[in-house]
């Protein structure tokens, strides 16, 4: 017979804003309730100011969770173990206690990976546009970065802040550029692009880029995930015929990273992709 939460249940959140659209909750609790462990997963709306406090006293209680935007950044901050994927990119997305100190990972990185060879058969040697300077981008850009890509193009909004991150690459083999202006990529053949920034989560988003715009485009990843159906970017790809998927399997796979990390063991990545098609 099963019971609810007692005071002995681990605790786990999810931490950003907005966190309505989340999809961790559902595949977490299906991998938690599969491998019988005294645990609940949430998703808990905060704001900037409240990441450290909640972050230290989850870890403190035994339980931990994962951070989304806007919040990354934050996380990273307040990390006192740190992996090298949280101090490369600067940006925490997983987090749990052990030897009562805060532990911290970015499980982003080998999400992306995961998802980017689904669609390309091999990253080493590419050609990659990421849209966005934020935490996804960095993620995105250590992962192709590790995997020997030759060229990394970033694209932003607000070009001082790719140049921010285009530094953090500094005395690495990957050619890592920033784009001023979509004048200076037209025409240009590119291997995956990766739509690293917010826009799609709702429909009247407007595009970060026309593809038309480029030359040959071998694949289109979005790491926005939604609910019932392709988000507008690989709708918009899929017009041209570029082979293009959305941000469901990096999630999937960031998140049996962290469970992981949580847990121990393999994780139930199975179960956790049923519970997403089942919904």
């Amino acid at each position: 017979m099963e019971t609810g939460p007692t005071a002995a249940t681990r605790l786990f959140l999810l931490l950003g804003d907005p966190v309505e659209h989340s999809l961790p909750p559902v595949f977490q609790n299906a991998a938690i309730r599969a491998r019988g462990i005294d645990a609940i997963y949430a998703a808990l709306r905060c704001d900037h100011q409240s990441i450290g406090p909640l972050v230290r006293a989850l870890c403190r209680a035994g339980g931990g969770g994962n951070v989304t935007i806007p919040h990354k950044v934050a996380a990273a901050e307040c990390i006192i173990r740190p992996t090298e994927a949280v101090r490369r990119t600067g940006v925490c997305n997983t987090f749990w206690g052990e030897d009562g100190e805060v532990c911290g990972d970015n499980t982003d990185v080998a999400g992306f990976t995961h998802a980017a060879l689904r669609l390309l058969p091999g990253l080493s040697g590419i050609t990659a546009l990421i849209l966005g300077a934020g935490g996804a981008a960095a993620a995105a850009a250590w992962a192709l970065i590790d995997a020997g890509a030759r060229e990394i193009v970033l694209m932003n909004r607000s070009p001082d802040r790719a140049l921010a991150l285009a530094r953090r690459f500094d005395g690495h083999p990957t050619d890592v550029r920033v784009c001023m202006s979509v004048r200076d990529i037209a025409g240009a053949k590119i291997d995956l692009v990766v739509n690293a920034t917010a826009a799609g989560m709702r429909d009247d988003d407007v595009l970060p880029l026309d593809l038309g715009t480029l030359g040959r485009v071998r694949a289109a990843l979005d790491l926005v995930y939604r609910r019932g159906g392709a988000t507008p970017f690989v709708r918009h790809a899929r017009r041209f015929g570029i082979t293009a998927a959305d941000g469901t399997e990096m999630l999937i796979a960031q998140g049996a990273t962290a469970f992981s990390r949580w847990f121990g063991g393999e994780p139930p990545i199975d179960i956790m992709r049923t519970a997403l098609e089942d919904m």
